[in-house]
């Protein structure tokens, strides 16, 4: 059992993460609709906090509004935004390759850039579904020539109903095997860029958040980098069994984000 009374008792706000922790696929997870729904009533303030970049802010709501939940645009933060942000704010470079899926080209213009395969300043990698053997090339070919290489997350796999798919990790080590080269930057978790991002979305101090996600090399690993709180779930890619050993552990395990709200009723009631 979870020794959670003081740490939790702390906690001013929670980021959470999505595949995996909220969802699987089309398919809600336990506590998820209830974990929300008391956060808000306590005045807890929580930010979706994703790596997936196949699919912008606005795709997301759609998706959660399907799911029965009302989430607005500005309590969810993607990889794909927190790197067109670092884009515009911290680098020089205006005319990205952007190698990825249509939801992250428009997330890009959101913020002024256009996206060009022809005379590119820097390469963009997100996890791109739609990729083929002829943008992997072209990618490569970017990446051989020596442009800035940013990408806008880490993650090997993505949870899905029914086990994993390859993400953005699988092509970074595509990239890797064909150039030698690995992005300069990487913008979502375990990174400090995206989880400054999301502190200032919250008006909140490191201090006073909790990460909580099902990833122990990008959730975990960031919040104990940080340091802030982080609370693992067992619903999505990490099993109990990938604990031992690892050298990511979270301050408090949960089954799922139904098991985190048992504990924080316990702890301040409702």
């Amino acid at each position: 059992m979870n020794d959670v009374a003081r740490p939790l008792a702390a906690v001013r706000g929670f980021l959470l993460d999505m595949d995996g922790t909220l969802y699987l696929s089309d398919r809600l997870l336990p506590g998820a609709a209830d974990f929300l729904a008391y956060t808000a009533r306590e005045g807890l303030p929580v930010l979706l906090l994703t790596n997936n970049s196949s699919r912008n802010g606005a795709a997301y709501v759609r998706k959660l509004a399907g799911l029965g939940l009302t989430v607005p645009p500005e309590r969810i933060l993607t990889s794909g935004s927190a790197t067109a942000q670092y884009l515009r704010a911290q680098t020089p470079y205006t005319r990205p390759a952007i190698f990825g899926t249509p939801d992250l080209v428009e997330e890009f213009r959101a913020f002024g850039f256009e996206s060009d395969m022809d005379a590119p300043d820097c390469v963009v990698l997100g996890f791109d579904t739609t990729i083929d053997y002829a943008r992997l090339t072209r990618l490569c070919d970017l990446v051989r020539a020596g442009l800035p290489y940013i990408a806008t997350h880490p993650d090997f796999n993505c949870p899905v109903a029914g086990g994993v798919i390859p993400d953005i990790g699988a092509i970074i080590a595509f990239v890797e095997a064909s150039t030698r080269r690995r992005p300069e930057v990487i913008i979502g978790k375990p990174n400090r860029h995206i989880l400054e991002m999301a502190a200032a979305r919250l008006g909140l101090p490191l201090k006073a958040l909790c990460m909580v996600g099902d990833r122990l090399y990008t959730d975990i690993a960031m919040g104990q980098a940080a340091p802030i709180q982080t609370a693992l779930v067992l619903s999505g890619e990490t099993q109990a069994a990938d604990l031992p050993g690892s050298p990511f552990q979270p301050d408090h395990i949960f089954e799922n984000l139904g098991a985190l709200l048992a504990a924080l009723i316990a702890l301040r009631g409702g």
